[in-house]
């Protein structure tokens, strides 16, 4: 790549999160691997069986890796585009220290805040919650409708504080967290049954991380 980073053209998001993607697409396939150790042997089983032996293994060693593998993954990516990384990084603090003076110019004109048992946020801190919050919102959008989603990224991106494609990283962070989370479930459900079905109901997560690790905003 030619450019210098002040004229860096960023790559489509494709691109630019391909092991990423590859990571999620493989750990979806497990999930049904996993769920397909414990459902088959049920299903390969005699009418008569009362009981059978089933394999929660995968479902346990996905619930342990799949976090590890996806930041592995990750690391991959940035390590392949050290300079749009480097681009990403000059913009993400032009929008935090946006977010940050308008939380400031927010907290001259509010009457001060009752202090509480819980601090209230900092400007900074308040400035990268209002980014995870914007994560969420497009991720719930894109659930109904994608092109919702992105208009909405875009719209967010419209005053400065966020970049599109930083808002699409936030909502790709929020589904791959709550896939994650629904793999740690499993991990701990009380019966074989019930793990499977919490690793399945991972994939959905997944599937929408993939989406949005994919939507390009340009």
């Amino acid at each position: 790549m030619t450019a210098t980073p002040d004229h860096l053209v960023p790559l489509a998001r494709r691109r630019r999160h391909a092991r990423l993607i590859a990571a999620l697409t493989s750990a979806v396939g497990a999930c049904a691997s996993a769920a397909q150790a414990i459902y088959q042997p049920v299903a390969d089983a005699p009418p008569g069986q009362e009981a059978v032996e089933v394999d929660p293994l995968p479902v346990l060693c996905l619930s342990h890796t799949a976090a590890p593998l996806l930041e592995a993954a990750r690391a991959e990516d940035e390590a392949r585009w050290p300079a749009v990384v480097a681009w990403e990084l000059k913009q993400a603090r032009a929008t935090f220290a946006a977010r940050v003076a308008v939380a400031r110019a927010q907290e001259l004109v509010e009457e001060p805040a009752v202090p509480g048992p819980v601090p209230l946020p900092t400007a900074e801190q308040g400035a990268a919650l209002d980014l995870a919050g914007a994560g969420d919102e497009v991720a719930g959008l894109w659930r109904g409708d994608p092109a919702q989603a992105l208009a909405r990224a875009l719209e967010l991106a419209a005053g400065g504080e966020f970049t599109a494609a930083e808002v699409l990283d936030a909502a790709l962070d929020a589904a791959i967290g709550a896939g994650l989370l629904a793999l740690a479930d499993a991990r701990t459900a009380s019966d074989p049954g019930l793990m499977a079905e919490q690793c399945l109901q991972a994939v959905p997560y997944l599937v929408l991380a993939v989406a949005l690790a994919s939507a390009d905003p340009h």
